[in-house]
């Protein structure tokens, strides 16, 4: 997991019958100081995310899992929206 912040959304009607019904969001990936290191993912939303948010992004099978469809071809999943980052010295 990694967090990360929705930069766009993404809008495909041709796409993989899996990935019908899911709501597809841009994220760019944060360091540890919530910077984009400039690594950008398209994740299925499982909470609800908007546009701006910081959020928590699950990847791999544990992205399927998230949303219910393990043979589907999702990579990436937002599991949360972060409210605060505290972070130690």
């Amino acid at each position: 997991m990694y967090l990360g912040k929705v930069i766009g959304t993404v809008v495909a009607t041709t796409k993989n019958e899996s990935l019908t019904g899911t709501k597809l969001l841009l994220v760019a990936r944060l360091t540890e100081k919530l910077v984009p290191d400039g690594t950008t993912v398209i994740a299925v939303d499982s909470v609800g995310a908007g546009n701006g948010e910081t959020v928590i992004v699950s990847g791999g099978s544990s992205a399927r899992q998230v949303v219910g469809k393990q043979q589907s071809v999702i990579d990436a999943a937002i599991v949360g929206i972060v409210d605060t980052v505290q972070t130690v010295n």
